[in-house]
Order: structure tokens, then sequence, then C-alpha cells
């Protein structure tokens, strides 16, 4: 794949409101997510089926949450490697998706 594909952007592409939006978008999308899942995983670390089960059933709920959170605002990116890809591939400027790669990784703290 050709580097040239990836846009750089501009500085004042992070304070625009559609930028903003879309980076705290990313930001509940990866709390949502997490939140939901951890919060089965630490039930007294109890790894019995049924357990594991209601674990995995919590995360992908967790995740049709979050997508259908970002989806038409930053475009349901929750994982950060999909934010990564969407650069390689020049759909997101690289400033752009440092802004949306510090938030989202931020809403796992």
């Amino acid at each position: 794949m050709p580097i040239s594909s990836i846009a750089f952007g501009s500085p004042t592409e992070v304070g625009q409101v559609d930028a903003l939006k879309a980076t705290l978008a990313e930001f509940f999308s990866m709390l949502i997510f997490f939140t939901a899942g951890e919060d089965k995983l630490t039930d007294n670390g109890s790894s019995t089926p049924a357990s594991l089960v209601a674990a995995s059933l919590a995360h992908t709920f967790a995740l049709l949450i979050a997508v259908s959170v970002g989806a038409n605002i930053s475009g349901g990116r929750v994982n950060p490697a999909v934010t990564f890809g969407a650069l390689l591939g020049g759909n997101v400027t690289f400033i752009r998706s440092i802004s949306l790669l510090k938030l989202a990784t931020g809403g796992l703290v």
C-alpha cells in the first residue's frame, strides 16, 4: 500500500465541532464496552461455565451498544486498531486519528 494515501490533516481540525463530537463518542463507546464487560468478569472471580457465558453475552451486548452509540457520530470504530486501520486506508486523517486514539484509550482506564 502506498504511504501517500495517508492524509495528515490540519492542526485546526482538532478544534472543529464534529471532531470533538467524534472523539467524545469514541471515549464513551470504549467506556461502555469495558465497563459492562469488566463488571461481569470481576464477579468474585468465578469461572463456571454459566459465568463465562454471561461474561461473553455482556461483552456482546456492550459492543452492540457501543457501536450503535458511535456509528453516526464517529463511524463506530470502537477498537483503536480499527481507527489505525482507517488511518492507513486513508479514511481518517492523521490528526483526527491521534485525537480519536487518545480518548478511545482514555476510556479504557
